[in-house]
């Protein structure tokens, strides 16, 4: 490809094909350098370092991730908003192994675009459907720990083979999002306290 053709978008879509191909710790300047026919020098002038490339493709990735969670969930509530992102969130996990790994390292809030909307949106519909069964703070926060923790390990386990019982993994799913789905109703509420 011509050097001229290179832009930063174009370099974080690259990255992003890159790291579902082979793995997002395969993400590197000198990779895409070579994608590109360019020397590794000349990508400098659209990003400023690696940790910046994997920060634009975190977000590009959670943007992505988000847009599907947010149809699938529109006009939803209670288990039915819940079971609509998960399964969006399992679907992006599977399909972009890459992608979605790069949507777990920790992004600096100073370096991200405040026109990139990705971190809004993901905070704002998660706890938009959560707030459909009553929870508040310091709820919401926990609960959204307990979700993400749920579904990164499945997910993770799923993409490694990590399920080895016959039972179906889409079966286990199922039962997995009905015992969020009762948990999330019968929710502790933290003013409680069951051990004085």
């Amino acid at each position: 490809m011509a050097r001229a053709g290179i832009t930063a978008d174009r370099l974080v879509a690259a990255a992003a094909e890159l790291a579902d191909e082979a793995g997002f710790e395969q993400v590197s300047l000198s990779a895409l350098a070579r994608r590109f026919g360019v020397r590794d020098a000349s990508l400098y002038s659209h990003v400023r370092s690696l940790q910046d490339l994997r920060h634009r493709l975190a977000l590009r990735a959670g943007g992505e991730m988000i847009d599907g969670i947010a149809v699938a969930v529109a006009g939803r509530s209670g288990r039915d908003a819940l079971a609509a992102y998960a399964d969006a969130y399992r679907a992006y996990a599977l399909a972009h192994p890459g992608r979605y790994a790069a949507t777990r390292i920790r992004i600096d809030p100073t370096l991200v675009d405040p026109g990139n909307t990705a971190m809004r949106r993901t905070v704002e519909i998660t706890y938009g459907m959560l707030r459909g069964y009553g929870l508040a703070e310091p709820d919401l926060t926990d609960a959204v720990r307990l979700l993400r923790a749920t579904f990164h390990g499945y997910c993770a386990l799923e993409a490694s083979g990590g399920f080895n019982a016959p039972r179906a993994v889409r079966a286990s799913w199922e039962r997995a999002i009905d015992a969020l789905h009762i948990a999330l109703r019968n929710w502790p509420r933290e003013e409680t306290d069951h051990h004085g």
